[in-house]
C-alpha cells in the first residue's frame, strides 16, 4: 500500500486523538463517584429495609397496645359495675356478696396485670418509634449524599462530553483527508492491537510495541520509497517514518 508521507503523518495525529478518546472513556468509567454512589446505594437499601422493619414493629405495637387498652377498659367497666352492685345493697345473700367481693378482687388483679402489659407494650412502641426516627434521619442523610455524588458525577460527565465532542470533531476533520484505504487499514489494526494501529518509528524503535527493529528490517525500510506504507515486523502496526526515525 502506498500513501503520501503527509497522510501517514496525519495517521499519528488521528492515533493521538483516538488515544485521548480512550483515556476519556476510561476516565468516565473510573470516576470515583461511581464507587461512591454504588456504596451509598447499598447502604440506602439496607437502611430502608431496617426502616420498614422498625415501622412494622411500631405498627404491630400500636395494634397490640390498642388491644391491651381495650382489655383493661373492659375489666375496669366490669369492676365498676360489680362495685356499683355491691354499693347499692341490691345483693343481700352473704354467699352472693362473698362471690361479688371475690370477683372485684380478681378483677382488680386482672386489671393491674393488663395495665402492666400496656406499659410494656408502650415501652416497646416508644423504642420502635425512636428507631423509626433515627433510621428516617439516616435514610434522608444517605439520600442527600447520593444526590450530591450524582450531581458531581453528572457535572464530570458534562465536562467529559464536551471534551469528547471536541476531540471527535477534530478527528473527523483530520481523518477526512486521509485516503480511505489507509484509514481502513489503520482502524482494522487499531481494533486488533489494543487501540493502537499506527506508531512512530523513533530511533529505529517501534513506539507501538517498544521493540527495536532488526538491522535487516531497518535496511528494508530505509530502501522503501517515501510513500510506501511500512509495517512493524514485530507487532504489524503501521510504522510512520519521521526525521527522528534513525534511518
Amino acid at each position: 500500500m502506498n500513501a503520501a508521507p503527509a497522510d501517514q503523518i496525519r495517521l499519528l495525529d488521528v492515533q493521538a486523538l483516538d488515544v485521548r478518546l480512550q483515556q476519556l472513556a476510561h476516565k468516565r468509567r473510573s470516576l470515583p463517584e461511581h464507587t461512591e454512589i454504588d456504596s451509598l446505594t447499598k447502604d440506602l437499601t439496607q437502611l430502608r429495609d431496617l426502616l420498614v422493619a422498625a415501622q412494622t414493629e411500631e405498627s404491630d405495637c400500636a395494634r397490640e397496645q390498642t388491644k391491651a387498652e381495650q382489655d383493661v377498659d373492659q375489666v375496669r367497666q366490669r369492676s365498676v359495675r360489680d362495685q356499683q352492685r355491691l354499693d347499692s345493697g341490691a345483693v343481700t345473700s352473704s354467699k352472693d356478696l362473698e362471690n361479688l367481693q371475690r370477683e372485684i378482687t380478681s378483677l382488680a388483679k386482672r386489671q393491674g396485670d393488663l395495665e402492666d402489659v400496656v406499659l410494656e407494650v408502650m415501652e416497646r412502641r416508644e423504642s420502635a418509634q425512636e428507631r423509626v426516627g433515627e433510621l428516617t434521619g439516616r435514610v434522608s442523610s444517605v439520600e442527600s449524599r447520593i444526590g450530591d455524588a450524582t450531581a458531581r458525577r453528572d457535572a464530570a460527565f458534562a465536562s467529559l462530553d464536551g471534551e469528547e465532542d471536541s476531540v471527535t470533531k477534530e478527528r473527523e476533520v483530520i481523518a477526512g483527508v486521509i485516503p480511505a484505504e489507509l484509514l481502513k487499514l489503520y482502524d482494522k489494526l487499531r481494533a486488533q492491537q489494543g487501540g493502537v494501529g499506527a506508531a512512530r518509528l523513533y530511533q529505529r524503535t517501534c513506539q507501538g510495541c517498544r521493540q527495536e527493529l532488526a538491522i535487516t528490517d531497518i535496511n528494508e525500510i530505509r530502501a522503501a520509497a517515501p510513500d510506501t506504507v511500512v509495517r512493524c515486523e514485530n507487532c504489524r502496526r503501521i510504522l510512520v517514518r519521521t526525521s527522528e526515525s534513525g534511518l
